[in-house]
């Protein structure tokens, strides 16, 4: 963090009355992925009513809706991995299921430690709560699991990459926000390359997501991500000026 202060802040819980959106300290972590598995709602922070478009929700502007736009997809991973260990694969092999239910912990910390910087950084408050769509995905079935796992964890991690330049210096959060998103990234990364690695051994750092004449690892705009992600969210979001 930027500042032992902003630190402080990023820890406290935030006064909601909703027990699945209460942060959860990182001791309770292995605990709390069983406590995931019946999360179905998929929540979004610091949105509102698109003017451009009747129907859409903005995802805004400016750092603020830097850090929505990576807490919706947060939402959406944290809504997918607790209903992976609430009806698991009935094909799993040996030791899938618990490594799914350490990424649902992570997934569920992640959104909650998002959550909090919104609420106790940002002084933003946090609106809708959104639906997630998984009606493509067959939960009893491990290939499905896993090409849908892949989707999200390719998607996140091209999104942190991509999200990273939109955060603007002038905030005096901007470090703490950049810090943060850094941490989750490269947890993000580690889950994708595991996913990939469980559908085809040495794929982690296929051509697809890896530059092989850069060594750099792929990037998406807010749009290009959000465009993938609406198959799974039920209203339809608009990120047209996230970072902006």
């Amino acid at each position: 963090m930027a500042t032992n202060q902003n630190s402080d802040l990023l820890l406290q819980e935030p006064r909601v009355e909703q027990p699945l959106y209460t942060p959860i300290k990182r001791r309770s972590f292995f605990m709390y992925a069983g406590a995931t598995a019946g999360a179905t709602a998929l929540v979004l922070a610091g949105c509102s009513k698109s003017d451009s478009e009747p129907g859409m929700v903005s995802l805004g502007n400016g750092n603020l809706s830097v850090l929505n736009y990576a807490y919706a997809l947060e939402q959406l991973e944290a809504a997918f991995y607790a209903q992976v260990v609430k009806t698991p694969a009935t094909d799993f092999q040996t030791g899938e299921l618990a490594y799914f239910q350490q990424v649902a912990a992570h997934e569920a910390l992640h959104r909650d430690f998002l959550k909090a910087a919104i609420i106790n950084v940002a002084k933003a408050t946090p609106l809708m709560d959104l639906t997630p769509n998984f009606s493509s995905i067959t939960f009893t079935s491990r290939s499905s699991v896993l090409g849908a796992a892949k989707a999200f964890e390719d998607l996140g991690v091209a999104a942190y990459n991509g999200a990273g330049k939109l955060i603007s210096a002038s905030d005096p959060n901007g470090p703490t926000y950049l810090t943060v998103a850094g941490k989750i990234v490269s947890v993000e990364a580690r889950h994708a390359a595991y996913i990939r690695d469980l559908i085809t051994p040495g794929s982690f750092a296929a051509d697809d997501q890896v530059d092989a004449s850069t060594g750099l690892d792929k990037s998406m705009t807010p749009v290009d991500v959000i465009s993938v992600a609406q198959t799974y969210i039920t209203q339809r979001l608009d990120a047209s000026q996230v970072g902006k």
